[in-house]
């Protein structure tokens, strides 16, 4: 992406002529897992064709952005190689590109997988690592002028499940997110192209990921924007007793709603039409006439 395809101010970010307001409504990225082995649609996506073709499905069910990614990380995922991400990822970048406008987004740890993406068409780069596997992802990202999504993990998806012990989950969380937002910005990212996510299924129990929820706006006070991805996952099954992912979107849809009350500026989901639909109500609660167009709010 080049500079004139991106502009940024404090709140706002624009990418591909679309902009985020941030606060004034909550944002939908969808998912495009192009995997073998993701946990809800794994093998699914995983040719350009069909993944084009998801794309255009999740464009028209009201996605902001799509996330991308070629390597699973469900708990006890293989790490797959350098060349496989690439070789998975790199064709599908292109298609949608080649079809659509609207904003992609990568999911990867690897910043030789994030530097070629970008220039195939990709926008941002979701780290699940917070840009700590990788010592070149931050350099790379800031000199590519893109934004970052920093997570939060302990780690990694073959190990999370075992470090789940904090003494301060919320305060440790905090922590780590504070410490790579400097990081970022010592690497020469804009603060404006930051945005965190808390985490949630990653090296968190159950319980863990529900106090996340429950003290959501903590995270605000880092002034960056928050995604939160809480999408179709286990601890949701866990509440419901229901071991079908594709069959949580009552459950995804409760978690989401409480995300956005307590300050949420993005969704990661698989459903996108539906949690479209909570997002409009539940921003509509709480976020008041911030939530409304902008066209609509200079009536």
């Amino acid at each position: 992406m080049t500079n004139n395809q991106q502009q940024t101010t404090n709140k706002q970010l624009t990418i591909r002529e679309r902009s985020f307001y941030w606060g004034e409504r909550t944002y939908v990225m969808g998912v495009l897992n192009v995997t073998p082995d993701s946990f809800s649609d794994g093998g699914e996506f995983d040719t350009p064709t069909t993944a084009l073709a998801q794309a255009q499905y999740l464009v028209e069910a009201g996605a902001d952005m799509i996330d991308i990614g070629g390597q699973s990380t469900r708990p006890g995922a293989e790490q797959i190689s350098e060349a496989e991400e690439l070789k998975r990822v790199l064709p599908v970048v292109e298609a949608i590109r080649s079809a659509l406008s609207i904003p992609i987004s990568v999911d990867t740890t690897r910043a030789s997988v994030a530097e070629q993406a970008v220039l195939s068409g990709a926008d941002l780069i979701n780290d699940i690592s917070g840009g700590t596997f990788d010592p070149n992802m931050l350099p790379v990202v800031a000199q590519l002028g893109v934004p970052i999504i920093l997570m939060h993990i302990q780690g990694t998806p073959q190990t999370m499940q075992q470090l789940t012990d904090y003494k301060d989950l919320i305060g440790e969380i905090y922590e780590f997110l504070s410490q790579q937002i400097a990081a970022a910005v010592a690497a020469g990212i804009k603060r404006s192209h930051l945005i965190i996510d808390p985490g949630i299924g990653f090296a968190k129990t159950a319980e863990q990921n529900l106090e996340i929820l429950r003290q959501l706006s903590t995270f605000t006070s880092l002034d960056v924007p928050i995604l939160v991805g809480v999408s179709r996952k286990s601890f949701i099954g866990r509440i419901l007793n229901q071991p079908d992912p594709k069959r949580r979107v009552w459950g995804t849809a409760a978690a989401c709603c409480s995300a956005i009350a307590s300050g949420a500026d993005i969704l990661r989901v698989h459903d996108v039409s539906e949690m479209g639909d909570v997002c409009k109500v539940a921003d509509a609660i709480w976020r008041g006439l911030r939530s409304l167009s902008r066209s609509e709010l200079s009536n």
